[in-house]
């Protein structure tokens, strides 16, 4: 297939131009490099079948044919959509739409990448897909929250008035290899610190709870989703459930750091519990993740300790 991965050198988009490659197909990955970068995608430059653009999908933009378009453009970390506020709700919005008109025109399929940040600050636990969510839709998260809904909507009325055939997954926390040292999310600080030796941050009591996907499992829940025949929104995540200071815990043991931790105030709307039910990807797609956060910590440490050497040289 000739396949548009939009966002295709962020963290967990360029994990997927691999494996779509990997499977023969011709992709073609445009991506603004806001919060991308072409680092990611650099041991792609000599494959005949990799096209990189530098595009801004919110501007009118056409490649030639297309099969399928994943489209995963967006800033995805707190840090990222809390400077860049406008870009991501345009992206969610004028981005999805140009995306699919695009699938629309070529009558290709196209895979919306969501979020749980669309259940907000749950009230159900753990949360199914049929949950309607509890977000702020005024707060400073909501930028994401809110344009990642808008996305949903938009892709659902394409597919119910113009048959576009489309799929809608929600991601939970995802890390591994390429994740940026600053990203703003969990695992990405707890490494940064654990690894600098500095006091790993907690917010809160760290009491609330995150269940983290390794990325090579992310990437295969959603090439599951995208070669099923199913339409409406479908989790994939890792149901292991951690307590932020048990996730702490487990990067020192990993890093073998000395670090001590050290709790600072709870942002606003950031939510008490997160925790995907993967029943319907269990059952309909056959997919549940493999590998457990220790050993995803450990299969991605030579990475951290990596860009940490860099950060800290600049070399």
């Amino acid at each position: 297939m000739r396949v548009l991965v939009t966002g295709g050198a962020g963290f967990l988009g360029s994990h997927l131009c691999d494996a779509l490659l990997a499977d023969g197909n011709f992709v073609v990955c445009a991506d603004n490099l806001l919060t991308g970068r072409v680092e990611n995608i650099s041991h792609l430059s000599g494959e005949p079948r990799f096209d990189f653009h530098e595009q801004d999908i919110c501007r009118a933009f056409d490649f030639d044919r297309l099969d399928y378009i994943f489209h995963l453009a967006s800033p995805a970390s707190p840090v990222d959509y809390l400077e860049h506020p406008i870009e991501t709700l345009q992206v969610g919005s004028i981005g999805t739409m140009n995306c699919l008109e695009l699938a629309k025109k070529y009558g290709a399929k196209f895979l919306l990448a969501s979020t749980s940040e669309c259940y907000g600050d749950p009230l159900e636990h753990p949360q199914k897909e049929s949950y309607w969510g509890n977000v702020n839709p005024i707060g400073p998260r909501s930028v994401y929250d809110e344009s990642k809904r808008f996305a949903e909507a938009v892709t659902m009325a394409y597919h119910r008035y113009h048959k576009v055939d489309t799929r809608v997954v929600r991601i939970f926390n995802t890390y591994g290899p390429r994740l940026q040292l600053n990203d703003g999310r969990v695992i990405s600080n707890f490494m940064k610190q654990a690894l600098l030796g500095e006091d790993l941050t907690v917010y809160g009591s760290g009491s609330q709870t995150r269940s983290f996907c390794y990325v090579g499992d992310e990437v295969a829940g959603i090439l599951a989703l995208a070669n099923s025949a199913e339409h409406a929104p479908t989790n994939i995540g890792n149901p292991g459930e951690f307590t932020i200071l048990e996730c702490a815990e487990v990067v020192l043991e990993v890093t073998g750091s000395g670090s001590n931790i050290r709790f600072e105030p709870l942002p606003q709307d950031d939510p008490k519990q997160r925790c995907p039910d993967i029943s319907k990807a269990k059952a309909r797609l056959g997919w549940e993740p493999k590998i457990d956060l220790r050993t995803g910590l450990r299969m991605s440490l030579e990475y951290f300790r990596s860009a940490v050497q860099t950060a800290r040289t600049g070399a």
